[in-house]
């Protein structure tokens, strides 16, 4: 890190935030996320070093969370960190108050570092279908990365159909659960929106839905209805990228309440 300052068809955080509260209209709705990656023979160090950067944080009693996740899938050498939801405020006043240690993690944690990108994810509770109230971490996430078409249609089209999809399962209580997020300020070659999608174990990751997604929406919508959507979203997408993610207790920072 640089400093605390990546089935519909599937990292949030989060967005792998899992722990969203899917009627959430307030504005604790953007999630930071930071992805590293390491060379293999520096794994050990550099994980020694975001374990001394955490026990600093906690000296100085940081008090934002940043969960932990570990890429089973993709890049094996890559690890996300994910704030908690949060006003755009809130990163005003993190940023201030992880200065005390800046120094802690240029010297233990960045050495180790072949890159690292960041991007904000703002949350769509419209766009996704999570249980009410909180739920807990989960021990793996399904991440897919949409990248859509050039330009402001492709995106309003994208959103439109995902939004029926969410209202689709719903309404048919559908068991899957699953959070939506939009890419913000990811650089050039980001997604633009996210999906995540929690699994307690592997064989939870390797289990068909049943409905599956479009026989859901089709029960609901019916059968041209739930064609057009799908048209609709293939037709704006231009590529996507998945992997699986392992939730990490001993690299997750908590804060002290």
């Amino acid at each position: 890190m640089n400093a605390i300052t990546p089935w519909l068809a599937l990292s949030f955080t989060l967005l792998c935030a899992t722990g969203i509260r899917a009627a959430d209209t307030s504005s604790s709705t953007i999630v930071r996320d930071y992805t590293d990656i390491v060379a293999p023979a520096d794994q050990q160090a550099y994980e020694t070093g975001i374990k001394n950067f955490n026990e600093c944080l906690h000296q100085h009693g940081f008090k934002y969370t940043w969960k932990a996740w570990i890429h089973e899938t993709g890049n094996t050498y890559a690890y996300s960190y994910v704030s908690d939801p949060l006003s755009w405020e809130s990163f005003d006043a993190m940023n201030t108050a992880g200065k005390a240690c800046d120094q802690a993690l240029r010297t233990a944690v960045n050495p180790h570092l072949k890159s690292e990108t960041s991007a904000f994810f703002e949350i769509k509770p419209e766009l996704s279908h999570m249980p009410k109230g909180m739920a807990p971490t989960s021990a793996f996430i399904e991440v897919r990365f949409f990248k859509l078409k050039p330009g402001h249609e492709a995106v309003e089209a994208f959103r439109d159909a995902v939004k029926k999809i969410a209202a689709a399962a719903e309404k048919s209580n559908w068991t899957v659960n699953y959070m939506f997020g939009e890419v913000r300020e990811g650089g050039e070659d980001a997604p633009d929106f996210i999906l995540v999608i929690p699994a307690k174990s592997w064989a939870d990751v390797g289990k068909d839905p049943d409905p599956s997604v479009w026989k859901m929406v089709e029960n609901v919508y019916g059968k041209d209805d739930a064609q057009a959507i799908r048209k609709s979203v293939n037709d704006t997408v231009q590529n996507e990228s998945e992997h699986v993610d392992s939730y990490s207790a001993e690299l997750t920072y908590t804060a002290a309440h």
